[in-house]
């Protein structure tokens, strides 16, 4: 992960988890991730209508010129990368893992900039399939941001954190009992080969 807010949701999203497979949507605090909050989204998982916002931080607003709540994210992928990203969002509710990707966003004059995206799953009620937590972030801030509008999103590279996600399953070692402890359990048996 390349941009700061990126690591600090998916630390707090990772914490917020504990030994789940994804934290519900009550247990995001936005006031815990300030920072990052401009850059954050939260997706609805909903395949017909193209994902919508349901809420998109000031920066990811600034990057399309207008405030996105209720629009579908699908509809900002070139045609190329739109069945990927559908795919993206189904694999994230589907298999709880998260992922990490590159994008590049183009303007209608030709502008471009690199972007960094994370989607994480987040559950509702139990639930998988309701809402996904996102960073779309600008490797470099464009001098343009704000004033020309993206149009278009190329999806570049991808990768699963399937290997992060199994970290938070890893026993917790704990003290060994001291050698007279042990000792007082200890227990000889008669027995053998008969």
């Amino acid at each position: 992960m390349k941009h700061a807010s990126t690591r600090e949701v998916f630390d707090y999203w990772n914490t917020r988890r504990g030994h789940r497979i994804a934290p519900e949507r009550g247990d995001i605090e936005p006031g815990s991730i300030r920072r990052a909050l401009a850059d954050s989204f939260i997706l609805a998982f909903d395949p017909l209508a193209g994902h919508p916002f349901r809420l998109a931080g000031t920066r990811v607003c600034a990057l399309f010129c207008r405030e996105l709540k209720g629009e579908p994210f699908a509809r900002f992928w070139d045609i190329d990368s739109k069945p990927s990203f559908q795919d993206l969002i189904s694999i994230v509710a589907d298999e709880a893992i998260g992922l990490v990707a590159g994008i590049t966003a183009h303007t209608a004059n030709g502008l471009s900039c690199d972007l960094e995206m994370l989607l994480l799953p987040l559950a509702q009620g139990g639930q998988l399939h309701a809402r996904t937590l996102g960073v779309l972030a600008p490797i470099t801030a464009p001098y343009w941001l704000g004033a020309h509008q993206v149009e278009r999103l190329s999806l570049n590279t991808l990768r699963h954190l399937e290997d992060a996600f199994d970290t938070a399953a890893v026993p917790r070692l704990v003290a060994f009992p001291s050698t007279e402890a042990s000792r007082r359990k200890f227990a000889v048996y008669q027995g053998g080969r008969a």
